[in-house]
């Protein structure tokens, strides 16, 4: 490898790190601000957001089971019931679809 390969090696190690560190920084922060209730909430964002993203350009039948998924967590607040409405769902409209 050459210099340039290491430096870019370098370059992005230390960008890492000061990413990794700025968030510390950041955390350590917002933990003791009145904001701190955010960080509680940060994980059900990501989620949410991972879901929402990934539902963008499903098909309707695709819509359907994540809407039943939603309603089936909201009352029984169990990951299992949850998945396995939106999975029987899913099927359910994906063989009358077909």
């Amino acid at each position: 490898m050459t210099g340039a390969h290491w430096g870019v090696i370098g370059i992005l190690a230390l960008a890492a790190f000061g990413i990794r560190f700025i968030g510390l920084i950041a955390g350590s922060r917002i933990s003791g601000s009145r904001f701190a209730w955010v960080l509680d909430e940060i994980p059900g964002l990501i989620v949410i957001s991972l879901v929402a993203a990934s539902l963008a350009g499903q098909s309707f039948q695709t819509w359907i089971a994540a809407a039943v998924a939603v309603a089936v967590a909201a009352l029984t607040n169990h990951v299992i019931a949850t998945m396995i409405a939106g999975a029987v769902v899913y099927a359910g409209l994906a063989a009358i679809w077909l």
